[in-house]
């Protein structure tokens, strides 16, 4: 036989929607069983951003529920998303695949205080039965504001290529770089580098049905939460010794079987979270009243407790940050997770006082408080209103009905000076993309990791 099949099955950007997963696993041991009948080689992967702790299971497991679910699922390898680097302390990423039973690959993460984690692979090479060696790159994206507070480091993902990519040509037959990098990079990558055959991506949530062929590279992803999961069929010619055919195809999982065996699981998984997110953290006398469009004493407590522990001049967080109400009696771990799910740090950013009224003039604008955002980790459904802490707006209404800020001033009734810098804290959101542009232009920007926002509602609600 001169010519054979390789296939590659692939999830990404799950971010624990756990409701697709028993579709997943019904449709991988579908898969794996057929290609095992056949004699095929088949490798399963995922591309990062399986973990994501605004769900309960992975809150409650820092992310080692989502271990489990991938060694059930018979995965041989993945690599990191951000999510995964992050959204856990050093300790906990320390540790996360420390019970994995598939490979970890990633290229370009390395720990600053030395000390690597015994699973943590650069390359990696499997060898079908007939001897095809398949070399496997894994990168993620180069976030390192929060890395290196995190004591990981980044390195830049065409460094790495080149570090590894001439090895790989004479060791492998086949090079896979499984990408949590986006879909520009990855074309970028592709222009580059022909002697990669596959990309695996992910971290855009961008959807290739079909694959996109990119000089000879083929680049593939699977959108997110897996809705669609991913197939790759390589065909290698052994007399050729080189592939002469590819074919990638994202199939949508909307209508197929679900794996029981998985469904009771994480029932399980979510009895155990409600244990752990069970144990009360505080009680309140009152409920706490949640509105996205006004001023509540939760989320004005919030406001300013962030404003003192990060020991700023102004504070100012969106009221959609907290999704529900809470009622008096005990409150819970699971209560406090429920109501800010988001996986949102503190930050402080350095701003004039002319950017801070362009700033507040921005947030009060009805296109900033009625947006329906979606990523950049806001897990909410609206941002709703700003609110500030060691500042006084004064609005008004122009005739159309529309607000406008007539003055901002200090809380002693002092006007902001346009030229003063002040130390302003709000949500990391808000330092991305071009929600708020003097903040996500600020060159001045501390993280607070690993902390969430969360970590400081329980200050705020043990206020009351």
């Amino acid at each position: 036989m001169s010519e054979e099949k390789v296939y590659f099955y692939y999830t990404n950007d799950l971010h624990s929607h756990f409701e697709q997963w028993p579709r997943v696993t019904a449709f991988l041991k579908e898969k794996q069983g057929l290609r095992k009948e056949n004699n095929e080689a088949a490798f399963t992967m995922d591309i990062g951003d399986h973990v994501d702790r605004s769900h309960p299971i992975t809150e409650a497991s820092n992310g080692l529920a989502n271990v489990e679910l991938l060694n059930e699922a018979g995965y041989d390898i993945v690599t990191l998303g951000n999510n995964e680097g992050i959204t856990l302390s050093h300790q906990e990423l320390y540790q996360l695949y420390d019970k994995a039973d598939f490979q970890v690959v990633c290229s370009n993460l390395f720990s600053r205080d030395e000390l690597t984690p015994f699973w943590l692979k650069r390359t990696h090479t499997f060898m079908t039965e007939s001897g095809i060696r398949i070399g496997v790159l894994g990168l993620t994206a180069p976030f390192n504001a929060f890395y290196e507070l995190l004591d990981w480091h980044v390195e830049n993902e065409f460094d790495i290529i080149e570090r590894y990519i001439e090895d790989l040509k004479k060791e492998s037959d086949i090079i896979v770089l499984l990408s949590h990098l986006g879909i520009s990079v990855d074309q970028e990558i592709s222009r580059r580098y022909p002697a990669i055959d596959l990309i695996i991506g992910g971290h855009t949530h961008h959807l290739l049905k079909e694959g996109e062929l990119v000089n000879q590279t083929l680049i593939t992803a699977a959108g997110k939460h897996c809705y669609y999961i991913g197939e790759v069929e390589l065909i290698w010619d052994h007399k050729e010794k080189k592939v002469i055919s590819k074919e990638a195809a994202a199939i949508s999982l909307q209508d197929t079987g679900k794996d029981l065996e998985t469904e009771e699981h994480l029932q399980q998984l979510l009895q155990q979270a409600d244990q752990y997110l069970g144990q009360a953290v505080a009680s309140v006398e009152k409920p706490l009243e949640v509105n996205w469009f006004g001023e509540t004493p939760i989320i004005d407590s919030l406001t300013k407790v962030l404003r003192r522990w990060t020991n700023a001049d102004i504070a100012m967080l969106n009221a959609g940050v907290l999704l529900d109400s809470l009622p008096a009696g005990a409150i819970t771990k699971g209560d406090i997770h429920r109501i800010c799910p988001h996986p949102i740090n503190p930050v402080l950013v350095d701003l004039k006082g002319d950017q801070i009224i362009e700033t507040v003039r921005a947030a009060l604008s009805p296109a900033f408080t009625e947006l329906k955002l979606k990523g950049f980790g806001f897990r909410g459904e609206i941002l709703g209103k700003m609110i500030f802490s060691g500042i006084q707006v004064e609005t008004a209404f122009h005739r159309n009905g529309e607000v406008y800020v007539k003055r901002v001033y200090t809380e002693d009734g002092y006007p902001i000076h346009p030229d003063k810098v002040y130390y302003v804290a709000t949500a990391d959101t808000f330092t991305f993309g071009q929600l708020l542009p003097e903040i996500a232009r600020s060159a001045k920007k501390q993280y607070f990791v690993p902390e969430f926002l969360r970590d400081l509602l329980v200050y705020a609600v043990k206020q009351h």
